[in-house]
């Protein structure tokens, strides 16, 4: 299944655990509803076959929540959770980064702990 670089988008996810049967996660892929990132490119994956390699980004939403990973791995077979779980790595969301702190919060390190008044 796996030519040693990379791996059918729909047996990755099945692999990985996002999907119960490899036939469900194939309909997802081909209903268009997941977004790939390859060397700063993104486009949409349309179809299960479709190869994914190490360090592809998905974005993708399930059961209301966004979903956010990097492939990390390909995995030789569908096994227990914990070995899903190597297989990818979450992605940290860049807007939460990129947003300024909440008035009147404290600034974290503002201050050496002594009490100035």
């Amino acid at each position: 299944m796996s030519d040693g670089g990379s791996i059918r988008a729909d047996v990755w996810l099945w692999r990985a655990r996002f999907f119960k049967s490899r036939s469900l996660a194939a309909r997802f892929v081909e209903e268009g509803r997941i977004r790939l990132t390859r060397d700063g490119a993104e486009s949409r994956i349309d179809k299960s076959a479709r190869p994914l390699k190490i360090g592809d980004g998905l974005v993708f939403a399930m059961r209301g929540q966004l979903t956010a990973v990097t492939v990390t791995g390909l995995g030789e077979r569908r096994g227990p959770a914990v070995e899903a779980r190597n297989l990818y790595a979450p992605l940290a969301d860049p807007r939460a980064e990129a947003l300024p702190p909440e008035p009147g919060a404290p600034s974290v390190g503002s201050g050496s702990g002594e009490d100035a008044g």
